[in-house]
């Protein structure tokens, strides 16, 4: 399945015909870490060159379609009308179509850069993330899409709006392979959690619950469907494992038995990592942003904990504030960050220095700039 709109291009003469960027090193050399004053379509053109295939985790949060201006002021960051003499950090003013092809033109670049266990996260909001889904299966494949996560984004407000008040946005979360890197990331239980999960208490005080000693399907064959201690599992199910574990189990005080004698197992509080992270995410963005529409920072550790590892090369190609970057940084992954806005380069810039000495004694990275003679015209975005 596939969208269609006007002007949109073959793949093909997207990845031929897009002129690459000419940039040259304002500061550093011979970093993996890179940082990008430039117009990130020629950019990523640019790095394919070196990085084909090598990009190891990518998270976007691109323009929303929403036809604003964000400015820098003194005060805070936010939203204004095109009239505001304010700094202006970025416009976002394409829409409809011109809007579905600018971003498919980056997404198809940023596949190339993927690696083959890589994973893209693309955040995006809930009046436009329809249609760019559609997208995101065109360029990825829908067997690659992974999670449509929602992301609680702010408390309750537009109280007065004719609708239901919005509070969310959504991640589109897609892998280059079957096989991506995945740390299946956990949260710690909560006291509530404890208690209605793990109920009972043994002699020690530990915690604990108890489940099933057999599973769905029913098997003719194998070790896992015959009788253990004078018992077959029920019709249609068979044993989770090996009887010869499960008298294992038994020997250790691991198998509780009900009056009625039937066996589960023990599984203890103290012996569990956390719960499963589910796809409802609350990650509440800064209250005073030092730049428009800056992500909640534990938001993109999150994310970079679960879908890279150490020493990885994460890529944020419209970078804003530097969120992805320093994330990286903290976590020990490499980095590659892009954007046009004079302004973002500034406060990632500042942001970056700010890292407490306590980790690191000097972030360090190459600062490239595209030629300005080489600037694609081109509407704004």
């Amino acid at each position: 399945m596939f969208i269609t709109y006007d002007n949109k291009k073959r793949e093909q003469d997207i990845l031929e015909n897009t002129p690459r960027a000419k940039l040259r090193a304002i500061s550093g050399e011979g970093t993996r870490n890179k940082l990008v004053h430039a117009d990130n379509l020629p950019a990523l053109k640019t790095l394919l060159d070196e990085y084909a295939g090598k990009i190891d985790l990518i998270y976007i949060d691109p323009p929303f379609a929403t036809n604003g201006h964000f400015k820098i002021s003194k005060d805070r960051a936010n939203t204004i009308s095109s009239g505001n003499d304010d700094d202006v950090a970025y416009s976002d003013t394409l829409l409809g179509a011109d809007y579905l092809e600018f971003l498919r033109e980056r997404l198809i670049f940023l596949r190339e850069l993927l690696s083959e266990r890589g994973s893209i996260y693309l955040h995006i909001d809930y009046k436009i993330g329809h249609y760019v889904k559609l997208i995101m299966d065109e360029v990825f494949g829908r067997g690659n899409f992974r999670n449509d996560i929602t992301r609680i984004k702010c408390n309750p407000k537009n109280f007065n709006r004719k609708a239901y008040g919005n509070i969310k946005d959504l991640i589109l979360f897609y892998s280059k392979s079957t096989a991506p890197t995945w740390n299946d990331p956990r949260l710690p239980f909560s006291e509530a959690d404890e208690e209605r999960l793990f109920k009972k208490v043994d002699e020690d005080g530990r915690r604990y619950t108890t489940i099933p000693l057999h599973a769905p399907g029913e098997t003719s064959h194998g070790n896992t469907c015959k009788e253990w201690k004078g018992i077959k599992p029920p019709k249609g199910r068979h044993w989770r494992t090996d009887p010869v574990i499960l008298e294992e189990w038994n020997k250790q005080g691991l198998i509780q038995w009900s009056t009625s004698g039937i066996p589960r197992k023990k599984i203890f509080l103290d012996e569990k990592e956390g719960k499963k992270m589910q796809d409802i995410w609350e990650f509440k963005d800064p209250q005073y942003p030092q730049y428009p529409t800056e992500k909640n920072l534990e938001l993109l550790e999150f994310i970079v904990a679960a879908s890279s590892n150490d020493g990885d090369l994460v890529l944020d190609c419209f970078a804003g504030s530097g969120t992805t970057l320093v994330a990286a940084q903290t976590l020990n992954r490499n980095w590659i960050g892009i954007d046009k806005s004079r302004s973002a380069i500034k406060v990632a810039q500042k942001r970056l220095r700010g890292l407490p000495s306590s980790l690191f004694s000097k972030v360090e990275y190459d600062f490239l700039e595209q030629d300005q003679i080489n600037l694609i015209d081109r509407k704004p975005d």
